[in-house]
């Protein structure tokens, strides 16, 4: 674990375009880590086509890294493991598998792989998790706010219009602190799922840190 950081009065996010930006989410005063990454073209082909069959998907799996930090090969959405860059989208799952373990030294993750077509929980919140994984390998991002775009104890008042609203794009890897983590209470990262059109629909990853 990295060491102790001074807190900084707002919460921090902090965005790159390599994935050693995800660690920053350790640091005491970042709530939210942004990797501002580009699908590989077979990735988000596999995505797209997955998502065109408008077919119902929701997965999900326990895994438990070794001592060593590594994580056994699973299986996920089999089903459609014939269309074109099935390999390529399980292999980055498990690469992310094993970079957030790496990161909290997790023993314990929880994987979820969904297709949505409506806001999960469309009310900005804060998340009572210590870390979270959330990525969108197709269709919108999750919504976010900057500190004081909104009083924290005014949230789920919906009289209250937050201002400055930011979007994740799909194929970014983001890492969203919650309350339960260490220090970080009353600073989680202000979040909602994306205000979809009608008929919209998004395939999305969540991975949670479960011990």
């Amino acid at each position: 674990m990295l060491a102790r950081q001074p807190v900084s009065a707002i919460p921090q996010q902090v965005f790159g375009h390599a994935p050693a930006v995800l660690g920053d989410a350790l640091l005491e005063n970042v709530n939210l880590s942004v990797w501002q990454r580009q699908l590989p073209p077979h990735i988000a082909g596999f995505a797209q086509t997955l998502m065109a069959l408008g077919e119902p998907l929701a997965e999900s799996l326990t895994i438990e890294p070794d001592a060593n930090g590594e994580v056994e090969t699973f299986a996920l959405a089999t089903a459609y493991r014939d269309i074109a860059g099935h390999a390529g989208f399980v292999a980055d799952v498990a690469w992310l598998v094993r970079a957030f373990s790496s990161l909290v030294e997790a023993r314990r993750i929880g994987l979820r792989l969904r297709i949505l077509d409506k806001a999960m929980c469309p009310r900005f919140h804060v998340d009572h998790v210590p870390l979270r994984l959330i990525t969108t390998y197709a269709g919108a991002g999750s919504e976010w706010l900057p500190e004081h775009a909104i009083p924290r104890h005014r949230l789920g008042d919906p009289t209250v219009a937050p201002q400055g609203i930011e979007r994740l794009l799909a194929g970014e890897v983001a890492l969203f602190k919650g309350e339960r983590w260490e220090g970080n209470e009353g600073a989680g990262i202000i979040h909602r799922s994306p205000q979809a059109a009608p008929g919209e629909r998004r395939l999305i990853l969540t991975l949670d840190w479960l011990a």
